[in-house]
């Protein structure tokens, strides 16, 4: 009787620990999912601030500072380099923003 007994319990173990694996890759996988949903919001929105700065073809000082504070952000975000590239040459160009920068930016703005 206490073998059977054993052996029921082991296979009750055994059972409910194959379940636990499945509900922590399941925890994880929604974890990770989620975390994929928010950078992607994150770069949408950093997206659409870098465009909205470069809409009119000119950047003005405060706009050369908004699109440094939005580099760092956009490179985590996993921001396409389309538009990190132009983003990061503005932001680390001196008095004069480069206009094949700005132009690049408009470009994978619009596309």
């Amino acid at each position: 009787m206490k073998r059977t007994f054993a052996a029921v319990s082991l296979a009750a173990l055994a059972i409910a620990l194959s379940g636990c694996g499945q509900v922590q890759q399941a925890a994880e996988n929604a974890v990770s999912d989620g975390a994929s949903q928010v950078a992607s919001a994150a770069g949408d929105e950093i997206k659409k601030q870098a465009c909205s700065l470069v809409e009119d073809g000119l950047v003005s000082v405060q706009d050369k500072k908004a699109l440094g504070g939005l580099v760092a952000g956009a490179q985590t975000a996993g921001v396409p380099a389309e538009i990190t590239t132009p983003l990061k040459q503005i932001a680390d160009s001196g008095d004069q923003v480069p206009a094949d920068s700005v132009k690049a930016l408009r470009d994978a703005c619009a596309g």
